[in-house]
């Protein structure tokens, strides 16, 4: 903490990783001491009783192993995660259902319950409505909105360009009342619907030459769906207000702010709109059903593909 010249403030140095554990002993966090300790605990109270049975070499080659293990579960990280958290997922993962039915399946069919596995699970999915507005309800927690973004290049742009946004996002951040969330979504595209509509508007164009590069840019579509897997990206900003009443038509500041933060990406330079309730549903049926592709087709020819 140092001081600053003017005013007699005091400034200090703020992490960027808000999230970042603290660090209690040897520049270790308290999960890492206790990994450590335990180990360390375990492996002393077995040496101690078999001392007298075991020569001290023989345990300290036996207990390497053990240690080993102790030590990589405490340092080793994997994507920002530690291998004891990453080992817990995977049990997690490997007991969870690997089906999931809605709530309201009157009964079990036999065939399903009777199956080899893991039989099916009710689905717990915290939305209990969507307004036509676009209003998330979310029963006792509240409401949400949903903010589709495009994004931007800001690698390519100018060093006042870079300041400009960085600066209008700024803006968008202080003007927050609220909690929201960040999503980048990675999904499956499939360019077929795409190829045929070329396809089938090929006998339309004016020219002979212009009926043949469409076709030929139709197969090139068909090909690349053939031959590759491809993704789309999606970037949603999730507008939380945990206090509001869905049932009060006054009672929708998550609405408010969702358009508020639009309105400032915007002005940053980025493409925001708020999903109303089609758009929304559209989200969420995605989302829980990853296997099925997108369809790739544009409403209209002369449109202008910005974010995929």
């Amino acid at each position: 903490m140092s001081r600053v010249p003017h005013g007699g403030r005091y400034a200090t140095r703020i992490p960027a990783d808000i999230d970042r554990e603290d660090r209690i002993l040897a520049n270790l966090t308290a999960r890492q001491v206790a990994i450590l300790g335990g180990a360390g605990a375990v492996l002393w109270a077995a040496f101690m009783a078999t001392r007298h049975l075991i020569p001290p070499l023989v345990f300290l080659a036996c207990s390497v192993p053990f240690a080993s293990i102790a030590v990589a579960f405490a340092l080793v990280r994997r994507e920002g995660q530690s291998l004891d958290r990453l080992l817990l997922a995977a049990v997690r993962q490997r007991f969870a259902p690997r089906r999931y039915v809605p709530r309201d399946v009157g009964g079990m069919p036999h065939r399903l319950g009777t199956s080899g596995g893991h039989p099916p699970a009710p689905f717990a999915l915290p939305v209990t409505g969507i307004h036509p507005d676009g209003l998330v309800e979310l029963g006792g927690h509240g409401c949400a909105a949903v903010i589709a973004c495009g994004t931007v290049s800001f690698a390519l742009a100018t060093v006042g360009e870079q300041e400009a946004l960085v600066a209008g996002f700024a803006r968008c951040l202080h003007g927050l009342s609220s909690r929201i969330q960040i999503l980048m979504r990675a999904e499956r595209m499939d360019l077929m619907p795409m190829a045929v509509r070329v396809f089938e508007a090929a006998p339309g164009l004016p020219d002979a030459e212009l009926e043949e590069a469409a076709r030929e840019h139709a197969r090139f579509l068909a090909d690349l769906a053939d031959r590759s897997e491809l993704l789309w990206r999606q970037v949603l900003v999730v507008v939380r207000d945990d206090s509001a009443d869905p049932n009060d038509a006054d009672s929708t500041p998550a609405l408010r702010q969702a358009e508020q933060v639009a309105a400032a990406l915007t002005a940053a330079g980025f493409e925001a709109r708020v999903l109303d309730g089609l758009a929304v549903s559209t989200v969420l049926a995605a989302a829980c059903d990853p296997n099925n592709p997108t369809p790739c087709s544009l409403r209209d020819p002369y449109e202008v593909v910005r974010s995929r």
